[in-house]
């Protein structure tokens, strides 16, 4: 078939450009215009090859081979297929396993199938090699495309430069019109932030039933405990006194059958929204409690509707997973005075919509950062978008964070 295809190790690609624009391979030092970047690869391997694009088919590790945000705006974008590998931690640093592997399979399948007459390679990996050597093996011209390495010299194997039929260098000029370092320049680490609501845990006052326990380990004991009858004739330790209470204490907070404790007057509770944290009152109002979930407005074939628009059309941006969530929240509601409710509650969102608001958001791979640590920058931002929908259908503007 007179056609090209390319297949774009991830990876290789945009730790290259990292290392060219920011000085190391880290991805999370550059950012990308995925559309402009496709684009550029396309009209490039066109140029260079003199064939039509069949497709372009990008490699890429993800944890648990969970799409990432960049993977679903890839996937729905024309003439582009996505093939995840996993995405390992070792010893600190993340490595892709299984990406190697599929391009060599993708590669060598294309030329049996004579599925086109050229294919462009952008990675460096010699394992890489044999499946090179196949394709030529059944007809197919192998263009093999470098990026600019920051020290001049090559970034790639050896083998596969001395085996490709032609080889490109994607200079500095070409990957910036889709790549860019990030500028950190007079940005200094912050401060942690104080959290006053650990503070006011632990200063409210604790049942008597909690006090107990703490107040027989703070009994005094003899200077010298005396051997009991432990094995071996040892000493029984006596536990130390705590001056904090323990999370079995503070359990008893909100043990059936007990009243739960207020927090004093002075104790700051603050949550999260989407204008960062702000003071939080002691209880929701009433209406927030009779507030329906998207669940229970959704029926069993919206539900099939959702998943099918999540997978071809949500990119998975924070701000637009918000966006979608609030749409089809609103266009279900029967009942229009809860959106009325809802806006007066602004910047908060009643707990179980916005826990059910944090779940859909997870299923994007938004929550799941490489320390397995929530980000809370997502959170403001999901939960802005989903604002920004409330107030275009309220009429209401709902200025998200830093505005």
């Amino acid at each position: 078939m007179d056609r090209c295809i390319v297949l774009v190790d991830a990876g290789y690609l945009l730790g290259a450009a990292a290392s060219l624009l920011a000085g190391e391979p880290s991805r999370s030092r550059i950012t990308v215009d995925h559309t402009a970047l496709i684009q550029g690869l396309r009209e490039r391997a066109e140029s260079d090859t003199q064939q039509p694009l069949l497709r372009i088919y990008w490699f890429d590790g993800a944890p648990d081979r969970v799409p990432q945000p960049e993977h679903r705006r890839l996937r729905v974008m024309p003439r582009v297929t996505v093939r995840l590998g996993a995405l390992t931690r070792s010893d600190g640093r993340w490595a892709q396993k299984g990406v190697d592997a599929a391009m060599h399979a993708e590669l060598t399948e294309l030329a049996r199938n004579r599925a086109c007459s050229d294919v462009v390679l952008v990675t460096g990996d010699g394992d890489l090699l044999p499946g090179m050597m196949a394709a030529k093996e059944h007809g197919v011209a192998v263009h093999l495309w470098a990026v600019q390495a920051a020290d001049g010299d090559y970034n790639q194997s050896e083998d596969l430069v001395a085996e490709a039929d032609e080889r490109r260098v994607l200079d500095r000029a070409w990957i910036t019109k889709a790549v860019r370092a990030k500028d950190y320049s007079g940005v200094c680490a912050p401060q942690p932030a104080p959290r006053p609501e650990i503070a006011a845990i632990l200063s409210a006052p604790l049942p008597d039933s909690a006090l107990a326990a703490p107040a027989e380990r703070s009994a005094p004991q003899p200077p010298h405990p005396v051997p009991g009858p432990g094995q071996n004739g040892s000493e029984e330790r006596v536990p130390a006194a705590k001056g904090v209470p323990t999370p079995k204490d503070l359990a008893a907070l909100r043990a059936p059958g007990t009243q739960p404790a207020q927090p004093p007057a002075s104790a700051t509770l603050r949550w999260s929204s989407d204008k960062g944290w702000v003071d939080r009152p002691a209880a929701e109002p009433p209406e927030a409690a009779s507030m329906p979930t998207l669940a229970q407005l959704t029926t069993a074939e919206q539900r099939w509707a959702d998943r099918e628009e999540d997978i071809t059309t949500v990119g998975g941006d924070p701000f637009e997973v918000g966006q979608v969530f609030a749409r089809r929240w609103v266009e279900r509601l029967g009942d229009q005075s809860h959106l009325q409710k809802l806006s007066g509650m602004y910047p908060r969102i009643p707990h179980r919509v916005d826990g059910e608001l944090l779940r859909y958001a997870a299923r994007f791979g938004l929550l799941a950062h490489k320390d397995d640590q929530i980000d809370e920058r997502d959170r403001y931002a999901i939960r802005a978008g989903f604002w920004k929908e409330i107030g275009v259908r309220t009429g209401v503007e709902h200025a998200p964070a830093g505005d």
